[in-house]
């Protein structure tokens, strides 16, 4: 059926599939990254990782006190 030809095209063997799948991915999830290390360096990413905290613990403070 169906899932026999895709596990076959997965599991064939083919690794032009598997680096191509990889080399997709690494472009997606590299450049932005990479970019954002690039331009400004840690500090503005500490400053993001605070932020996102920050707005976190506020959104559980907020739904937990806002319970009905």
């Amino acid at each position: 059926g169906v899932e026999e030809g895709l596990g076959h095209y997965v599991y064939s063997g083919e690794k032009n599939h598997v680096l191509a799948g990889i080399g997709i991915f690494t472009v997606i999830f590299g450049i932005p990254w990479y970019l954002m290390n690039q331009g400004s360096n840690r500090r503005s990413h500490q400053d993001y990782m605070e932020k996102a905290d920050k707005a976190r613990k506020a959104r559980l403070s907020s739904s937990s006190s806002s319970d009905k």
